[in-house]
């Protein structure tokens, strides 16, 4: 069934749909977890620190129950969502705008045996397809910027929450003191106009009712993660030219670039976020 799409995440779901985006983030971004990395060294392995990020934001929420319910907002290929479902238990929805990352979540969650507990949706997380108060936790890495409407986001994270519940979220951000413009490169790259800032999920989060529960600050893990990308891209050009067009890895390495450039000038943010919704 087609569904409408804002501009902005139209333009995500067709980049990721796409076969050089598939090959690049599957091969070389983490596989399992395209999300920013907590590292213990410049050198460590993109996955563990990628991994790394996921275990820590699952022990940020205490001890996860069997009986949880969990929405994974922007999914990706579900590395997050096997982890809750594998160690946990959790019963998590993935919610994700590829179709083609979705169908590779599927595969691998019917190889591992935990298909029964994972539930891949095709869909947008502007308008999530869920009822009111559904989840115990609602968890999001890395995606939220892909919305050009990142209120409506958070309002609907807020709306499938039950009363307690908890929204944990981690998102590439500009700095609240970013001057105008030195992002342009970076927002041109990704076609956005904007970026979301932590005062700007503070603010909102607190307009509709979210009580904070921390922030931890992890700016400085962005322009490691992304340096890391870049030297793990450049080390396997070579064996990745009969999957990924060359015009794709230069356009990646030039925009991978521009946020470590950022994030060494110290223009933009990344931390993970805890809210929780009044019972």
């Amino acid at each position: 069934m087609m569904q409408n799409y804002s501009s902005p995440v139209a333009t995500a779901r067709d980049y990721y749909n796409s076969p050089d985006a598939d090959n690049f983030y599957h091969s070389i971004w983490g596989g399992e977890d395209i999300h920013i990395g907590l590292y213990e060294h410049d050198r460590e392995p993109i996955v563990d620190a990628s991994r790394r990020t996921v275990a820590h934001m699952a022990d940020l929420l205490g001890e996860p129950k069997p009986e949880w319910r969990v929405l994974d907002l922007g999914a990706g290929y579900g590395g997050s969502a096997r982890y809750l479902a594998d160690n946990h238990g959790c019963r998590v929805t993935a919610l994700n705008l590829s179709e083609v990352e979705n169908e590779r979540n599927r595969s691998i969650n019917k190889a591992r045996g935990l298909d029964s507990l994972i539930e891949v949706i095709d869909g947008s997380f502007e308008s999530v397809p869920a009822p009111d108060g559904e989840f115990d936790v609602v968890w999001s890495q890395d995606a939220f910027l892909h919305s050009g409407e990142r209120e409506q986001v958070m309002r609907e994270a807020v709306r499938v929450l039950k009363p307690g519940g908890v929204l944990i979220f981690t998102d590439p951000m500009a700095d609240d003191a970013c001057p105008e413009g030195v992002l342009d490169p970076i927002l041109e790259r990704i076609h956005l106009d904007s970026l979301g800032s932590p005062g700007f999920y503070q603010q909102t989060a607190g307009d509709l009712g979210l009580k904070p529960i921390g922030f931890e600050d992890h700016t400085h893990q962005l322009p490691r993660h992304y340096g890391r990308v870049r030297e793990e891209l450049e080390s396997r050009e070579t064996d990745l030219a009969s999957q990924i067009s060359p015009d794709y890895i230069e356009r990646m390495k030039k925009g991978l670039g521009h946020w470590v450039d950022g994030g060494q000038a110290g223009h933009l943010a990344w931390g993970i976020f805890r809210f929780r919704k009044a019972a």
